[in-house]
């Protein structure tokens, strides 16, 4: 099945169905991108602008200081920073010095960043200031031999660069001040110094690390995906494909999905740079904030997630703002709702399609077309470009047909090396080519891939398979409802029932009875849930994906609580 690649039939003219890949590093990207267009604005952060020839400079004398440390092939250097110049001219220089990058949350708390520290075998860490306490920490329990420290204040324009600090300080309640002296350095030093010699090393694309990219972590330890030059190379280059009406060097892309996720880091911090466009940075989501800026900057592609749309969306003067700029959304992280897709679009006038993929994948494997039909609501779309995919029994491991839900399965040279230090996981998870995702779903006719569920999300009540994304769907269908999850909790008589925890819109009511009463309206009685909770906000990543295991551990907790109390 897999060998007829029916989805080929329905790809336009215009996007080929085989792409050939140049062996070359990512950061061969920014030496192109600098060559073609030194002036060009690479970066628009806050109010300030950085051209190609500064950032290309400023990754040269990055990744020389960090030779001059001690830095070499293959090394791992982390970086912890919000969406800022700093972490696009970090990730470069790291690559320009032969190191691996690993992107790490700055959201961290010590145990989190310890783990990961220890785990990557990092030598050295990029660190925004105020994680210098908390990195400082946990130094005498990892490999960390350096931290390089900067500031939002850094890069931002006069007068916001004397004001930031103050409002840091009320916001944090610490003020930090480092020294450029011994196992601790400034960026602001290093990038005022000349560039020292750089040694280049010889890569192999198939083999040589670019990125150690930590999966979630939602359920037990994160793992370290090992990602190569040739994996990231070819996704962005997919995705420029996908993206064929795009210009290069004439789009805006809004990078506002943190950087220290796959999706986030491949499509504005690589293919920003790869097709030498310029990135609007945001370090954090901010509904008001990110009008404003779509508003005044007139981004052109903007790679979110469902609950950065759902937020904007919801937003109440939202129609005050200009969009109309907004061309090509790809959505990624979770699943998109049909409702939220059909706003978004009439609002934007733009396209917004769900894609998919995973740490794993570099991360893209499927989407729906943005300017061809047809567009299949509720779809994940088509394979990309070198990409095969397929539906696996989770009994058998054969191939199924179309129309039968299994486990999706995905093969092409975005797909990893494998989890770093973790031989076993890397082979249950990889078989002779193959990816397996963990993903239930199936495959129609046509080659549109739908998924139903994560596997181990899968709620199964008095016998039946309940997938929760059929039940979030119809409750994102209902005018009250702005964010929704669906999930098993523990049953004495079904094995597992269904919730659902609910984020009402703002001034919007609605009773538990006239839930139960709708969706009874558009589900199998067996599917509809039997408890709803209201709730102000739901536990989320930082890229917004719902914290489902949290909320059901949470339950967990309770019904152990009560089960004590009721045996005293």
């Amino acid at each position: 099945m897999s060998e007829e690649k029916p989805w080929l039939k329905l790809y336009p003219k215009e996007i080929p169905s085989e792409l050939s890949y140049p062996e070359q590093t990512v950061q061969e990207y920014l030496v192109k991108a600098a060559t073609e267009f030194p002036e060009k604005k690479a970066i628009h952060f806050m109010g300030k602008e950085f051209t190609y020839r500064f950032v290309y400079d400023s990754a040269l004398k990055v990744a020389s200081y960090l030779q001059g440390i001690g830095i070499g092939k293959g090394d791992r250097v982390a970086i912890m920073l919000p969406n800022t110049p700093q972490s696009v001219i970090s990730y470069y220089g790291i690559l320009f010095a032969g190191g691996v990058v690993v992107q790490t949350n700055p959201l961290y708390m010590e145990r989190e960043l310890e783990y990961q520290m220890k785990d990557s075998g990092a030598k050295a860490i990029i660190a925004m200031d105020i994680l210098f306490p908390r990195v400082s920490k946990i130094m005498p329990q990892t490999d960390l031999q350096h931290i390089i420290v900067t500031a939002i204040k850094d890069f931002l324009p006069f007068p916001k660069n004397l004001i930031y600090p103050f409002i840091q300080k009320k916001q944090y309640g610490i003020t930090v001040n480092v020294k450029h002296e011994g196992h601790h350095h400034l960026l602001t030093e290093i990038l005022k110094r000349p560039t020292g010699e750089i040694k280049e090393y010889e890569f192999n694309f198939d083999e040589d690390l670019a990125l150690l990219q930590y999966t979630g972590g939602t359920t037990g330890f994160p793992k370290g995906v090992m990602l190569t030059h040739r994996n990231l190379v070819s996704n962005a280059a997919m995705c420029n494909a996908w993206l064929y009406k795009t210009k290069r060097g004439e789009e805006v892309i809004l990078g506002v999905l943190p950087f220290f996720h796959v999706y986030g880091m491949t499509t504005v911090i690589i293919l920003t740079v790869m097709e030498a466009n310029k990135m609007v940075l945001l370090p954090k989501f901010d509904a008001e904030t990110t009008l404003k800026t779509i508003q005044k900057q007139r981004p052109t592609l903007f790679p979110g997630a469902p609950t950065i749309y759902i937020g904007l969306l919801n937003h109440p003067k939202i129609n005050d703002y200009d969009l109309s700029s907004i061309d090509s959304c790809i959505s990624g992280s979770s699943a998109l709702p049909v409702e939220v897709q059909q706003k978004f679009e009439e609002v934007t006038g733009g396209k917004l399609v769900e894609g998919y993929g995973l740490t794993e994948t570099s991360p893209v494997t499927h989407a729906n077309f943005l300017w061809d039909e047809p567009r299949i609501k509720g779809s994940i779309g088509l394979p990309w470009p070198n990409t095969d995919a397929a539906i696996m029994s989770t009994e058998t491991g054969e191939f199924l047909p179309p129309g039968e839900v299994g486990e999706i399965c995905v093969k092409g040279p975005q797909v990893m090396k494998g989890y770093w230090n973790r031989p076993e996981d890397t082979a249950q998870t990889l078989k002779d080519g193959w990816l397996l995702t963990g993903d239930l779903g199936h495959m129609d006719e046509k080659g549109y891939f739908y998924v139903v569920d994560r596997k181990k999300d899968m709620i199964i009540a008095g016998g039946f398979n309940i997938y929760p994304r059929e039940i979030e769907e119809v409750l994102y269908e209902h005018e009250a409802v702005q964010e929704v999850v669906a999930a098993g909790i523990p049953d004495p008589y079904r094995g597992e029932t269904v919730k659902a925890y609910v984020v009402l819109k703002d001034g919007a009511k609605v009773t538990e009875e006239e839930l139960n009463k709708y969706t009874r309206k558009h589900l199998a009685a067996y599917k509809v849930p039997r408890i709803y909770e209201f709730r102000a906000e739901l536990p989320k990543t930082a890229v917004g994906k719902i914290l489902r295991r949290k909320l059901v551990e949470e339950d967990m907790k309770k019904l152990e609580e009560e089960s004590t109390e009721a045996v005293k």
